[in-house]
C-alpha cells in the first residue's frame, strides 16, 4: 500500500505545522510543474502546471541540484513565486521547497508553507526527511500519466 500524499502531508503537518501544503511532480519534457496534490484545491487545484515562471535559480537548486529553498519571510516568498499576492492571502510568509528524488532522479517538490517565522533549518531538514515518504505516490503518479 502506497502511502499517499495526504498521509505525507498529515506527517509534515504533525512534524513543521503546514498551513498550505502542494506537491508538484516534474514533467521533464516540458521542463514543468504539474500539482498533484493540495491541501487548498480551490485556490491551487490538482492538475494545474506550473512552467517555468518560477526563478531559474530555484529550478537549478530544487529540480537540478535537489537542495531545498527556503525562503524564511514574505521578501522571500516574491522573490520567487509569481503567485506570491494569493500566498500572501493565505497567510503564508515562509517557504520550504524539498525535491522528492528517488534513484538519483528527481520526481517532484512538496511545497511547505506557513506563516513568517514559521520555519528554521532545522524545519527544513525536518521537511527534507519527509521527502522520501512521497517518492512511491509519485512513481505511481507517473507511471499513469
Amino acid at each position: 500500500m502506497t502511502m499517499s500524499l495526504s498521509t505525507v502531508e498529515d506527517k509534515t503537518r504533525a512534524t513543521i505545522g503546514v498551513r498550505l501544503f502542494t506537491v508538484l511532480a516534474w514533467v521533464p519534457e516540458r521542463q514543468a510543474l504539474r500539482r498533484v496534490h493540495s491541501s487548498h484545491p480551490a485556490e491551487y487545484p490538482v492538475g494545474g502546471e506550473k512552467t517555468v515562471e518560477v526563478a531559474a535559480g530555484w529550478l537549478d537548486r530544487c529540480i537540478t541540484g535537489q537542495e531545498p529553498y527556503f525562503g524564511p519571510d514574505s521578501a522571500a516568498v516574491r522573490e520567487i513565486f509569481a503567485d506570491h499576492e494569493l500566498i500572501d492571502r493565505l497567510g503564508c510568509g515562509a517557504v520550504i521547497n524539498v525535491p522528492v528524488v528517488d534513484d538519483g532522479r528527481t520526481l517532484g517538490v512538496l511545497n511547505i508553507l506557513d506563516a513568517e517565522g514559521s520555519y528554521d533549518d532545522a524545519s527544513v531538514e525536518a521537511a527534507r526527511s519527509l521527502a522520501p515518504l512521497a517518492v512511491p505516490a509519485l512513481l505511481e503518479l507517473l507511471e499513469t500519466r
